[in-house]
């Protein structure tokens, strides 16, 4: 260890723009077992491990890479597993550079962060090959049933320890496939479909019951649920679009984000394009709204479906984005244009079609309650050509309550209110995790949801056995 003053920081090569736009495979290479070795080696072991401190699932990450560096390979991966049932996904999707890698006391240091992502992802990827990864075990066997209202990260990461405590686990998801946005939100150069796939057949293998093309409060009531389950655990995360301060309703080339990244999801998976062809940017000029990892998933996805020209538009400047600098980066080699400073004003359109877009210039002034310092108008208007503008502006809550016909007691920004030790909400065998607790966040911070629902569903059922029985 400690060779951090010796060994640079080194990350995969990735695939050059000019190749990686003409497809959606994954563009980071991989470690070899070499490469693995030495830049594990850099690890400084430190006393207090601030990259475990700023994991949201308090990886124990000193540890694997240690095992690591001294090529005791399964091992590493048991530590990396037992407290991440998604490494893999981690690896790949996980901002490090806001997390882990930038807070590494070597990267404070000024020797260069430890490259915690791809090593994860290597570990991973080595554990499936070897045969390493194995079916869940079954702790003890229990007669009660969970019922889970969603498959995204938090839900798939609640069934896996529920399953592991012995309890019956049916999943409920209203789309065709498992996965939620992992499945049909981010694009296959992030995260290859096959990827979470693979975790899905583990999980049915493991004994949990997915039920896909069921909607709660359509195909089946919520209070089917409550009669027949034991718990219940709402993990829907929040898909409705923030809307633009602009009219927009009446023009049909203006899409919400995800309705743009689903389309392109399902085409890579085999299904049958849809028939709005506004869905496609193919020889469009497409402007996307926006500052958070969607908008970059949605841009690149643009520039792969032969765009003629793409541009996000942003009310910030570059340092004030919400998304990761490396998203950004690889979106910038691959051609997207960026417009900081750009306040959305006006649509330009013909017969509910836009033709262009009007946008106010700003400059920034004092920080806002987000720490990041507003926009302000500088009294100058541009028009920017746009076939197609796509709205990435971040995801609210639907309406719940109305949805599933239930009274859960809700916050003031609509997502549902627990207690945040128990994720327990207004009715005790309900509980919920992911964003539908905690707004439109990271897969990371679903999964630790996930492990951290199930410990207080056990709980809840344990007690409840255990004053039955008295």
């Amino acid at each position: 260890m400690l060779e951090f003053h010796k060994q640079k920081p080194k990350n995969p090569s990735k695939s050059d723009p000019e190749k990686r736009i003409k497809d959606f495979q994954e563009i980071y290479s991989q470690f070899d077992n070499k490469t693995s070795v030495e830049q594990s080696s850099r690890c400084s072991q430190c006393g207090v491990p601030y990259c475990q401190i700023h994991c949201p699932l308090n990886n124990n990450i000193p540890d694997w890479l240690k095992y690591i560096a001294e090529n005791r390979l399964e091992e590493a991966y048991q530590v990396s597993s037992s407290t991440n049932v998604f490494p893999e996904v981690c690896g790949r999707v996980c901002p490090q550079d806001r997390l882990c890698e930038g807070n590494c006391v070597v990267e404070q240091a000024g020797f260069g962060a430890i490259t915690i992502g791809n090593l994860e992802k290597y570990l991973t990827e080595l554990a499936w090959e070897k045969g390493w990864v194995k079916n869940i075990e079954i702790n003890s066997s229990s007669k009660k049933k969970v019922a889970i209202i969603g498959s995204g990260p938090a839900g798939m990461a609640a069934s896996s320890y529920l399953i592991q405590n012995g309890y019956h686990v049916d999943v409920f998801e209203k789309n065709d496939r498992v996965g939620g946005l992992m499945i049909y939100g981010i694009p296959n150069f992030k995260l290859d479909k096959s990827i979470v796939e693979r975790r899905t057949d583990w999980l049915t293998n493991s004994g949990v019951n997915f039920h896909v093309n069921k909607e709660i409060g359509k195909d089946l009531t919520f209070q089917d649920l409550e009669k027949d389950y034991d718990a219940i655990l709402v993990a829907t995360g929040v898909y409705k679009a923030r809307k633009l301060d602009i009219e927009i309703s009446n023009i049909n080339n203006s899409l919400p984000a995800l309705d743009f990244l689903i389309e392109s999801n399902k085409v890579g998976l085999g299904d049958t394009p849809s028939s709005n062809k506004y869905l496609s940017a193919k020889d469009k000029h497409v402007v996307v709204i926006g500052g958070g990892d969607t908008a970059m998933d949605c841009v690149r996805t643009a520039i792969r479906q032969k765009a003629k020209e793409v541009t996000c538009l942003y009310r910030r400047n570059k340092e004030n984005m919400p998304g990761s600098a490396r998203e950004v980066l690889n979106a910038e080699q691959e051609g997207v244009k960026f417009n900081w400073l750009a306040v959305p004003s006006k649509i330009i359109s013909e017969k509910s079609e836009a033709s262009s877009l009007s946008y106010k210039v700003a400059t920034l002034g004092e920080a806002d309650e987000t720490g990041r310092r507003k926009p302000l108008d500088t009294g100058i208007e541009k028009q920017i050509r746009s076939d197609l503008i796509i709205q990435a502006l971040g995801f609210e809550p639907e309406d719940l309550n109305s949805h599933f016909n239930t009274d859960l007691e809700l916050t003031s920004w609509n997502t549902v209110k627990v207690d945040f030790k128990r994720f327990q909400t207004s009715n005790p065998k309900v509980f919920a995790a992911g964003d539908i607790v905690r707004g439109a966040s990271l897969v990371v911070w679903a999964i630790h949801d996930g492990r951290e629902v199930a410990k207080s569903i056990h709980q809840f059922l344990q007690s409840n056995q255990i004053k039955k029985a008295s």
